[in-house]
């Protein structure tokens, strides 16, 4: 079996972890961690829609593209 190892960013939040008490307070983590990705992920639309990189003709154009995995059925 491979081990993985961990960088220090995983080992941080790992101590992190150690330190909760119960369930609602990795429920908090959790959401402050989702809470941070959301706000980086604005902020890089916001610097693409700035640049000129995306606009509302590739917003609406997006809207119609079909993105799902097509199934593969066994036969």
């Amino acid at each position: 079996m491979e081990q993985t190892i961990l960088n220090e960013a995983q080992l941080g939040i790992l101590r992190l972890l150690g330190r909760m008490k119960n369930v609602e307070q990795v429920s908090e983590l959790r959401q402050v961690i989702s809470n941070y990705y959301a706000q980086k992920a604005t902020e890089e639309m916001d610097s693409l829609w700035e640049s000129g990189q995306w606009n509302e003709v590739k917003n609406k154009g997006i809207l119609k593209e079909h993105l799902r995995t097509p199934y593969k059925y066994a036969k």
